[in-house]
């Protein structure tokens, strides 16, 4: 396994600290909402996966695995969809 070495983890440290008014932006032009049409959320995020066990009422699983393979994937993209709905209203 690569190690980042002190040297890079303490700028990259230091530039996390930073509040966003110390940044200069200027040859950065600023975003508008046309440059995001078509824009996908996570199309490129691979999140990283964590194996836990979870009581789900049987008639919910069965409804999962009765729409074919991949059922464990399905419940992720419920689950995802509702985090990101619930993000939305806050």
């Amino acid at each position: 396994m690569n190690k980042v070495p002190e040297s890079i983890r303490k700028e990259l440290a230091a530039l996390a600290a930073k509040p966003e008014s110390e940044i200069d932006f200027s040859d950065i032009p600023a975003t508008t909402g046309h440059d995001w049409q078509g824009a996908e959320r996570g199309k490129f995020y691979r999140p990283v996966k964590q194996q836990l066990t979870v009581r789900i009422d049987a008639d919910v699983l069965e409804w999962l695995k009765s729409q074919g393979k991949g059922y464990q994937s399905r419940l992720n993209d419920i689950l995802r969809s509702a985090m990101i709905k619930n993000a939305k209203h806050r």
